[in-house]
C-alpha cells in the first residue's frame, strides 16, 4: 500500500524583478465562510460547483507551462520499502531557494520534514534575493558538497539553464518550483515541477467574490499583463468561472497589470469610470491588492469588495478588520515542499515522476484565517493579524 511520509499541521495556538514579484506571488505569499479551510479541486479536472441557472459550465483546468497534464501532488507517495530502500542510501539534498519570506519558509519547512522522514541529510539552504548571479553562484558553491539532490525555484529560465547544467549533467536529482530552465526536458535534465493547482485558486478566488456579493453586481478585473503561465491561468481561470457561474455579475472593467506598483493608480482610473463598481479581483495580494485597497480607502469606498491571490500580512489585516477584502485564495506551500521532496527520492529510486504536479487551493475568509495560514504556510498569522481577530 503506498502511503504518504507524514504531513505535520502544526496547530499553533490562536508564493526578471517585475517577474518575480509576481513569481513570488504566483507561489504563495510573504501563496469560505465556514470556520474551516475550504479546499478548492485537488485536481483542477475534477468537477466544480456548477451556475444555478444555465447551461452547466466546463470548470477551467490547470496545464503546465507546456501543456501539460497536471497530476494531483497526493500522487506523490512511497510505500514502505521504498521509504526503507531511500533511508539506506545515506543521501544528501540542497535547498536553493530564489528568495526568503513566510512562503519560502513552509516550502522549506515541508522539504526538509520529508527528507527527515526519508533520512535525507539537507546539507545547504540558500536564498539568492532573486538575483540570478547569485542563483548560480549558490549552485556552484553547493555541488562542491557534493550533493544528490537539489530543489530550486528558478530565478531567470534562460541563465538558469546554464547554471543548473553541472548539475544536471553530474547526475543529480533536480526538482524544480514553477520554473524550469529554458530548453530543459523532464526526465532527462531534470525529474519534476511542481506548483499550484492555477485553475482552482481561480475558480476559489470567483466563489469568494460572488458569494459576497450574492451573485449580482458589477466588478473590476485587473489582470497580470506579461505571460507567464502561472498567474495567467490562474487570472484567466477567475474571469471564466466567474463568468460562468454567476451570470448576475458583470465585468465591467478590465486592466493588465505589469508593474505592480502601478496597481493604485489603476484601481484609482477604474473607480473613477465605473462608480457603481460593487467588486474587484487583484492578480496576488503583496503589491497589486495592497494598492486596490489604497485606492478604495482614498476613495472611501468601502463597500467594494475584493478578493486577491496568495496570503499576505496587509490583506489579511484588511481581511479580519472587516475591510473591502472577502477572501483570498493561497496555495499549500509546505504541501510543494513534501512533494519536491518526495519527487526527488522517485528520481533517486529510478520511479517515474509525472511531468506537471500540482497543490490543492484553498479558500481563505475572516473566519478562518487562522487555519489557512496553518494549511498554508505552516504557521499562524502574523502577530497584529492575531492580535485584530483576539488571537
Amino acid at each position: 500500500m503506498n502511503t504518504p511520509i507524514r504531513k505535520p499541521r502544526w496547530l499553533i495556538p490562536l508564493a526578471l524583478i517585475a517577474s518575480f514579484a509576481m513569481l513570488a506571488a504566483a507561489c504563495g505569499g510573504d501563496s469560505e465562510s465556514s470556520s474551516e479551510t475550504t479546499e478548492g479541486p485537488s485536481d483542477s479536472s475534477a468537477e466544480a460547483d456548477q451556475p444555478a441557472d444555465g447551461p452547466a459550465a466546463e470548470a477551467p483546468v490547470t496545464k503546465g507551462p507546456g501543456g501539460e497534464e497536471a497530476t494531483p501532488s497526493s500522487a506523490i507517495t512511497l510505500d514502505a520499502d521504498q521509504i526503507a530502500e531511500v533511508q539506506s542510501g545515506n543521501y544528501k539534498a540542497a535547498l536553493l531557494w530564489h528568495t526568503a519570506g513566510a512562503f519560502t519558509d513552509a516550502v522549506s519547512q515541508g522539504a526538509s520534514d520529508a527528507f527527515a522522514d526519508l533520512g535525507i541529510e539537507v546539507i545547504a539552504e540558500t536564498e539568492a534575493g532573486f538575483d540570478a548571479a547569485q542563483q548560480a553562484n549558490d549552485v556552484e558553491t553547493v555541488l562542491a558538497q557534493d550533493p544528490d539532490i537539489i530543489l530550486s525555484l528558478v530565478i531567470d529560465p534562460v541563465s538558469g539553464a546554464e547554471a543548473f547544467r553541472p548539475a544536471s549533467e553530474a547526475g543529480v536529482q533536480l526538482v524544480f518550483l514553477s520554473n524550469v530552465p529554458e530548453g530543459y526536458v523532464q526526465g532527462t535534465d531534470y525529474v519534476g515541477l511542481v506548483t499550484d493547482d492555477l485553475a482552482a485558486m481561480g475558480i476559489a478566488a470567483a466563489d469568494l467574490l460572488g458569494e459576497a456579493l450574492g451573485g449580482e453586481g458589477q466588478v473590476g478585473f485587473i489582470f497580470h499583463d506579461a505571460a507567464y503561465y502561472v498567474t495567467n491561468q490562474r487570472d484567466q481561470a477567475f474571469k471564466a468561472w466567474l463568468t460562468a457561474k454567476y451570470p448576475g455579475i458583470e465585468i465591467v472593467a478590465e486592466q493588465g497589470l505589469a508593474d505592480p506598483a502601478a496597481a493604485e493608480e489603476i484601481a484609482s482610473a477604474l473607480l473613477t469610470r465605473n462608480p457603481d463598481i460593487d467588486g474587484i479581483y487583484a492578480p496576488w495580494s503583496a503589491g497589486p491588492a495592497d494598492g486596490v485597497l489604497a485606492a478604495l480607502r482614498a476613495a472611501g469606498a468601502e463597500d467594494v469588495a475584493v478578493v486577491s491571490l496568495d496570503l499576505d500580512t496587509n490583506v489579511a489585516l484588511d481581511l479580519v478588520e472587516g475591510g473591502n477584502m472577502v477572501g483570498i485564495a493561497a496555495d499549500e506551500a509546505y504541501e510543494l515542499g513534501r512533494t519536491m521532496a518526495f519527487e526527488a527520492a522517485y528520481g533517486l529510486l529510478g520511479l517515474e515522476v509525472p511531468p506537471f504536479v500540482v497543490v490543492p487551493a484553498i479558500s481563505a475568509t475572516a473566519d478562518n484565517i487562522v487555519e489557512a495560514y496553518q494549511n498554508s504556510l505552516a504557521t499562524a498569522p502574523p502577530a497584529e493579524v492575531l492580535a485584530a481577530i483576539g488571537g
